[in-house]
């Protein structure tokens, strides 16, 4: 690890301390195993829900800020948190079916999967740091809550977003694909916020793997066309090209 990120984590650290007490080092010298990077297994990952598993340090994080809300009446709800490799190999490959049924090509349905969901084994939904939330409190509830257009304007999360960007920070939480017309990769995503202190070491873990050996070794649908350059694109602009705050 060099000095700068040295430096910025041990920041997020101290933060941290302050609304958690029990935060330690632990987290941030922890070595992460190849299946926990790409969602295969993660002993720190509690909860029983879809919606409320989490890596730990991130639920107890996500508790203080949810409670911070409500004294605003915003009720925060967790549409999507932890998810492993065989649920993101669920929607990608069912994606993929789909696509490639309506005539698409493999290479453009893979293209078109990546607009919004990740290739399994590279989601940070597998971290357990990462969740998509929006406020349970807004009425009336859209049919499909997860829209940008949602988030801003007369939208109803409009009250959870400007929150958000005013106080996510203090609870070590970033917007991860954000609104930045210069940004690549997926697109803008106001409901995605990733727990810093841990997400940051998790990425620096996960930048040391061979994803395309993995993909490969996984045989995910498409993975014979997940060539040298298509998994220099996507790492670049998929996986790395996210809010500089999480970096």
């Amino acid at each position: 690890m060099n000095r700068n990120k040295f430096i910025k984590i041990t920041a997020l650290a101290s933060a941290g301390i302050g609304i958690l007490p029990q935060l330690s080092f632990r987290s941030f010298q922890e070595s992460f195993t190849r299946d926990q990077l790409i969602g295969k297994g993660n002993k720190d990952i509690v909860g029983n829900t879809y919606t409320s598993k989490m890596q730990k340090d991130t639920s107890e994080a996500f508790q203080k800020m949810k409670l911070a809300a409500s004294e605003e009446n915003i009720q925060i709800e967790v549409v999507s948190a932890y998810r492993s490799f065989q649920r993101q190999k669920e929607i990608y490959e069912g994606k993929y079916k789909k696509f490639t049924k309506q005539g698409l090509s493999p290479m453009a349905a893979i293209e078109k999967i990546i607009e919004y969901s990740t290739i399994p084994g590279t989601s940070r939904h597998h971290w357990g740091t990462d969740i998509d939330i929006i406020d349970a409190n807004a009425k009336p509830r859209p049919a499909s809550v997860l829209q940008p257009q949602l988030f801003h304007g007369d939208g109803p999360f409009c009250k959870l977003k400007d929150w958000l960007t005013k106080n996510a920070a203090t609870y070590g939480f970033y917007e991860v694909y954000t609104d930045n017309a210069n940004r690549k990769g997926f697109k803008y995503e106001p409901w995605h916020f990733s727990y810093a202190p841990v997400s940051i070491p998790m990425l620096a873990a996960y930048k040391k793997l061979d994803v395309q050996k993995i993909l490969q070794e996984e045989k995910i649908a498409g993975s014979e066309y997940f060539s040298e350059a298509f998994i220099g694109k996507y790492r670049s602009e998929n996986i790395l090209d996210i809010n500089p705050e999480l970096l």
